[in-house]
C-alpha cells in the first residue's frame, strides 16, 4: 500500500483489515497466516518401487535415505550399523494442543517505585503487551491527532513487515518425503553462489522453529527433531576424521537422487555436515545444546511429550550430555571447546571457554535434567549433571562477572600467589585491562566477560552469551538487571541504527592481524568482528521479558523495523553504528527474519516466553551458597560431594 493511500485511509477510519482471505493472506483460529507464493511443494518423480534392499551409504557412513514403494508407501533405508529406533519414519507428525491465546497470554506491568524483579512467566507475572509502551497521544488537540495518526501508520507498515516476514520463511522450507523438515539458511534469488547457505543448520533453525511453533505449526519442528536425531553420530570410531559419538551435525542437506537400477525412480537422501566440509573444517559444539533446548520447547509450546519420552530421544539426550560432562585435563567446570565452535564459527580468539558455549551448555543440562525419565541406569548420569550445574552457575558468576567494583579489584590486583586463600586465582596481570573498557563500563550495570584462563581474560562484550545468561538462569538476578542496565547505558555501541552486535568491540590493526589471522570477513566492525546481527533480537526480547523489561526490546524492535524489510533482510550489518548491509552478507536470510518474527510474537504474548526461560530453583541455589560460605581448603574438596537437586 502507497503511504498516500494509507493516509487517507487513516483520516476516514477505515484501515485495511487483515483478517479476510485471499490468495495470500488468511486468518486461520484468529493468527495471521500468511501462503506462501510457493506453496505448492517440490514434485518429485518418486517412482513406485518395491523389493529395494541394496543400501546407499556415504564417506561417513550417515547417510539416510527413503524411497516410495508401492501404493505411495515409503520405504525405510539407513546405516546398517544403526539402530531400528533411529530409521527414518516418514510421517507426518501428530498435531498438538497450541499455546494460549493473545488475550489470555497478555500481561500487565505494576505500578513499581523500584527497578521490576523477575517472576516466573506463568500468567501471574506482569509483562506488557507492544500496544502499552506505546505514547499515549493527547485526547484533545491536534498533537494528539498526529499521534494516532503516526502509531496507525506504524501499525499498518509493521504488519505489512510480518506477512512478508512470514510469506519468506514459508518459501525456504525444506521437505523430506513430502513432509517439512527444516528451512535453508538463506533463499537470496541475487547470489549466483550458494556455498552451504542452501543447507538446513541446527543453529540457524532454532528460530524459525520457534517461530512456528509460537504459530501453532508443530509438525515442522517435530520432524526436524527426529530426522537430525537419526542423523547423531552414534558409533564411536578412531578414526580422527570421524565424529565423536553424540555429536549432532552443523548441517544437513536434503538431496533428491537417481534410485539404484532404476533411472526412473528417485530417492530423498539426507547428507549432513559435522565440519568436515565447513569452512576451517570445526565441529560444531552448540547443535547438540540447542537441539535439546528446542526439544524442550516443543514439548512446553504443543502438549505433546510422547517425542521427549520416546527412547530414541531419550538416548539422543544421554549421549550429548555423556559427550558434554565426559573427564578430561581440565580442571574448571566449563566446556572446553576450540575456536570456531559456535555461532561465532571462524577464527575470532574465543579458544578455550566462551562465555557463548557455557550459557548454552547450562541451559541444555537444565533442560535435559526437566526431560529426561528416571531410571536407575540414569543415575550416576544425574548426579554428574547436577554437581555440573551447581559447578558452573558458582564459576561463571564469580569469575567471569565484571563491573566497575570489580574492575578497581583486578586493577589492584596482586600477581604470583601460591595458597588457597588466593585473590588473584588466574594470576591475571592488571596489565591486562584494556584502556577501550575503562570508558565502555557504565556506574551502573556490568556483564560476563568473554573467557577466561590461566593468565588471560577476554573483556570483550559477547550478546549471545550474556543474553542467554540471562534466559537459562546462570547469570543471577542482580547481575542480569545489570546487563540490561548496560546495554541501556551503551545503546549507541551495542544498538545503534541495528540491533545487535554480536561483540563489542572489534578487533583492530595488529590485534585484528594476529587474532583472525588476517580474516578479510571478519574486518573490524563486520561480520563477527563487532558486525551487527538481527538475529540477536530475539534473544534480546527473551531476555528482556524475563527480567521484566520488555520496553527495551520493543525498542530494538522498532529500530529493526525501519530498515530490515527495505534492505531485504540482511545476515548481518557492518560499521560501528551498523549503517551499512554487510559486505558479504546474505540477503533473505532467514534466520534474520525468524529472529524478528519471534521477537515481534513474544512482544504481544509474553507469556509464551516461558517455553525457553530456565528458572532457578532453590536447591541450586542453596547449593551454590554452600561454596561461597566454604572456607577455601574446604572448597578444594566440594567436588567430591554429590549435590541431590
Amino acid at each position: 500500500m502507497a503511504a498516500s493511500e494509507a493516509f487517507v485511509q487513516v483520516m476516514s477510519s477505515s484501515f485495511p483489515r487483515f483478517n479476510g482471505c485471499n490468495s495470500s493472506v488468511c486468518n486461520v483460529n484468529g493468527v495471521l497466516s500468511i501462503e506462501s507464493a510457493t506453496k505448492g511443494r517440490r514434485k518429485r518423480s518418486l517412482a513406485c518401487h518395491q523389493g529395494v534392499n541394496a543400501s546407499r551409504t556415504t564417506q561417513n557412513g550417515l547417510r539416510v535415505s527413503a524411497v516410495e514403494g508401492t501404493n505411495g508407501v515409503f520405504l525405510r533405508k539407513f546405516d546398517a550399523n544403526r539402530s531400528d529406533s533411529t530409521s527414518c519414519k516418514c510421517q507426518p507428525a501428530k498435531s498438538a494442543s497450541g499455546i494460549p491465546s493473545e488475550e489470555e497470554s497478555k500481561l500487565r506491568f505494576k505500578d513499581e517505585a523500584d527497578r521490576p524483579t523477575s517472576l516466573p512467566i506463568n500468567g501471574v507475572a506482569c509483562s506488557p503487551s507492544i500496544d502499552e509502551h506505546k505514547e499515549k497521544p493527547e485526547s484533545n488537540g491536534k498533537l494528539g491527532a498526529a499521534g494516532t495518526i503516526i502509531d496507525k501508520l506504524h501499525d499498518v507498515r509493521a504488519n505489512l513487515i510480518e506477512e512478508e516476514a512470514w510469506s519468506l520463511l514459508r518459501a525456504s522450507i525444506v521437505y523430506y518425503c513430502n513432509n517439512p523438515i527444516g528451512t535453508i539458511a538463506a533463499n537470496d534469488p541475487s547470489s549466483t553462489s550458494t556455498l552451504n547457505y542452501d543447507q538446513v543448520f541446527i543453529r540457524d533453525f532454532i528460530p524459525s522453529g520457534i517461530a512456528f511453533l509460537l504459530k501453532g505449526e508443530y509438525d515442522i519442528v517435530r520432524n526436524f527433531i527426529l530426522h537430525t536425531l537419526q542423523l547423531q553420530s552414534w558409533e564411536k570410531t578412531m578414526d580422527c576424521h570421524s565424529p565423536g559419538q553424540g555429536l549432532m551435525p552443523a548441517s544437513f542437506k536434503v538431496r533428491t537422487v537417481p534410485l539404484d537400477g532404476d533411472d526412473s525412480a528417485t530417492e530423498d537422501v539426507l547428507d549432513p555436515d559435522f565440519g568436515e566440509a565447513a569452512i576451517g573444517r570445526v565441529a560444531p559444539v552448540d547443535s547438540g545444546l540447542w537441539w535439546i533446548i528446542l526439544l524442550r520447547a516443543y514439548g512446553k509450546c504443543s502438549g505433546d511429550l510422547s517425542v521427549q519420552e520416546r527412547v530414541d530421544v531419550q538416548t539422543g539426550i544421554k549421549m550429548i550430555l555423556k559427550l558434554c560432562l565426559a573427564d578430561g585435563f581440565d580442571m574448571f567446570p566449563t566446556l572446553l571447546v576450540t575456536d570456531g565452535s559456535c555461532m561465532i564459527d571462524r577464527r575470532m580468539g574465543i579458544h578455550g571457554h566462551p562465555l557463548e558455549i557455557q550459557a548454552l551448555f547450562y541451559s541444555a543440562l537444565l533442560c535435559a535434567r526437566e526431560m529426561l525419565t528416571p531410571e536407575d541406569a540414569s543415575a550416576d548420569l544425574m548426579r554428574a549433571l547436577n554437581n555440573r550445574l551447581v559447578a558452573l552457575s558458582f564459576h561463571i558468576r564469580e569469575y567471569y562477572w565484571i563491573d566497575m567494583r570489580k574492575l578497581n579489584e583486578i586493577y589492584r590486583y596482586k600477581t604470583e600467589e601460591y595458597s588457597y586463600e588466593a585473590v588473584n586465582k588466574f594470576n591475571i596481570y592488571p596489565d591486562q585491562i584494556p584502556t577501550w573498557l575503562v570508558e565502555f563500563m557504565p556506574g551502573k550495570g556490568g556483564y560476563l566477560i568473554g573467557n577466561l584462563q590461566p593468565a588471560h581474560m577476554d573483556f570483550r562484550f559477547f550478546s549471545l552469551g550474556n543474553l542467554w545468561s540471562i534466559v537459562s538462569s546462570l547469570a543471577s538476578q542482580d547481575q542480569s538487571h545489570a546487563i540490561l542496565d548496560l546495554i541501556e547505558a551503551k545503546w549507541a555501541e551495542l544498538v545503534a541504527e541495528m540491533p545487535f552486535k554480536i561483540c563489542y568491540p572489534a578487533l583492530e590493526g595488529v590485534e585484528w592481524r594476529i587474532v583472525t589471522g588476517c580474516d578479510p570477513k571478519n574486518t573490524p566492525w563486520s561480520y563477527h568482528n563487532g558486525g551487527s546481527w538481527p538475529t540477536l533480537l530475539w534473544q534480546l526480547t527473551v531476555a528482556c521479558i524475563k527480567m521484566n523489561r520488555p520496553e527495551i526490546a520493543l525498542k530494538a524492535l522498532k529500530v529493526a523495523e525501519k530498515r530490515i524489510s527495505s534492505d531485504k533482510w540482511p545476515e548481518y550489518y557492518d560499521t560501528k553504528r551498523g549503517r551499512f548491509v554487510g559486505k558479504q552478507a546474505r540477503l533473505f536470510q532467514n534466520w534474520s527474519i525468524a529472529g524478528y518474527l519471534v521477537a515481534k510474537h513474544l512482544l504481544a504474548n509474553p507469556s509464551a516466553a516461558n517455553i525457553l526461560v530456565n528458572e532457578e530453583d532453590s536447591e541450586l541455589r542453596n547449593a551454590f551458597s554452600c561454596i561461597i560460605n566454604a572456607s577455601p581448603r574446604k572448597r578444594r574438596g566440594w567436588k567430591k560431594h554429590s549435590f541431590i537437586v
